[in-house]
């Protein structure tokens, strides 16, 4: 799926690393790195709800097209953001960054 048409209320699943998602990331969206989905499943599935897509996101698409696989092979909805954070901020769509979660103008993603 395009960044620009990712819904604004979509559920975003952000597989980064943690100095990554402090550089820019998106207000609202769920952080656990890639390498902790397996164990924080549980913490994943109760942000789902019933029915609810999950938009997954890295910064280019590769860790994230990874995570989505597994995810839909667990029998979620989810969809690989293509080109992750870079097609994000690319499309124009806001980010947040800081200890705040507050806009600092450039990010480094």
């Amino acid at each position: 799926m395009e960044a620009a048409v990712v819904p604004a209320d979509g559920l975003l699943l952000d597989v980064r690393e943690d100095n990554e998602w402090a550089a820019g990331h998106v207000e609202g969206a769920l952080h656990i790195p890639m390498g902790q989905v397996v164990a924080r499943f549980d913490e994943l599935t109760a942000a789902v709800g019933e029915g609810r897509r999950v938009h997954v996101m890295c910064r280019v698409g590769g860790r994230s097209a990874q995570v989505t696989q597994y995810l839909v092979a667990q029998g979620l909805d989810a969809v690989n953001v293509d080109g992750g954070m870079l097609a994000w901020d690319a499309a124009g769509r806001p980010m947040v960054s800081g200890p705040d979660g507050t806009a600092e103008g450039a990010f480094v993603l």
